[in-house]
């Protein structure tokens, strides 16, 4: 098993998103991408952010267990990115990221490298309180290594580091058991789930076939409350420019606006940046059309949706 054949199984990163509680991913982009119909765009900051969480890997799992040995455990090692299938169903599979006998019991273990912003999500150490996406992970985990308990290790920022416990619950496993069977079934019959996303409805519907649709009652009562919580927004929108433009005249070249040492609105002035016009600086150096036409893609138009 490995990241190259990810379509071949149901791996503990896709749980979440089959449950439909995945920030990154819904249900149907996770079928386009098991039947090789869509795949996940790398950004280079992207990239970035996965290499550095790749690195930082190993230095959490180990600054975990030499917190588990002070705190008295007896700690072993036993493997690291370990790699499973489920005994009765090999297309469930899952990766620990390190495996631990703590106190002579066998349990997986997670390291997380998390955004000083994404802090709040993670609740009180010590307890299962931290994203239900990475609940699913590691309760997926559990179900297909029939293990008992999951430790995982946060570090938010560079030195904050965050123990959470997890145990497997037999009512919660075979609810995900039963949504990752039925998953499975759909991409064997091709049989996508229903788009949840504004990206899964742009990806599945780029281009307009010019046909005409006669609206049912269920689409004119949408049109209409659309049209009525547009022009509300709108509305909210035109008094939110009213107000900031007479708070911002009343403030002039304030930078500050407080309220009895209580801070109500900042207008500051940005650092002064400079922005370069590479295409216009490269169009002066007068390449060959054909050389332009080398550097040159095709992406499809724009397909607005407008309420008349």
């Amino acid at each position: 098993m490995s990241e190259l054949d990810r379509s071949s199984y149901i791996g503990s990163s896709d749980a979440s998103a089959i449950l439909g509680v995945s920030p990154w991913k819904s249900p149907f982009a996770l079928y386009q991408e098991k039947i090789g119909e869509w795949k996940e765009e790398i950004t280079t900051v992207k990239q970035k952010q996965f290499n550095r969480g790749k690195k930082f890997e190993p230095m959490i799992l180990e600054i975990l267990v030499e917190e588990l040995e002070e705190r008295g455990h007896d700690i072993e090692v036993i493997a690291t990115n370990e790699r499973l299938r489920d005994t009765e169903l090999p297309f469930l599979a899952s990766e620990s990221d390190m495996v631990l006998r703590v106190d002579g019991e066998v349990i997986s273990a997670e390291a997380k490298s998390v955004n000083g912003f994404a802090a709040k999500l993670w609740g009180e150490p010590e307890t299962d309180d931290f994203p239900i996406y990475y609940q699913c992970q590691t309760m997926h985990d559990l179900m297909v290594k029939r293990r008992n308990k999951c430790v995982v290790a946060a570090l938010i920022g560079t030195d904050d580091l965050r123990i959470h416990w997890i145990e497997r619950d037999e009512e919660i496993i075979q609810a995900i058991r039963s949504k990752e069977i039925d998953f499975w079934d759909r991409i064997q019959r091709r049989d996508p789930p229903e788009p949840t996303s504004p990206e899964d409805i742009k990806r599945l519907y780029q281009f307009d076939s010019g046909a005409v649709l006669e609206a049912d009652a269920e689409l004119l009562e949408w049109v209409g409350e659309l049209s009525n919580v547009k022009t509300s927004c709108k509305a909210a929108e035109t008094r939110i420019e009213t107000l900031s433009t007479l708070i911002k005249a009343r403030m002039g070249e304030a930078a500050l606006l407080t309220h009895n040492g209580q801070k109500l609105v900042s207008w500051k002035a940005s650092k002064t940046s400079t922005k370069i016009d590479w295409q216009s600086a490269y169009l002066s150096l007068k390449p060959e059309a054909g050389h332009v036409a080398n550097f040159t893609t095709t992406k499809p138009g724009a397909r607005p949706f407008l309420v008349k």
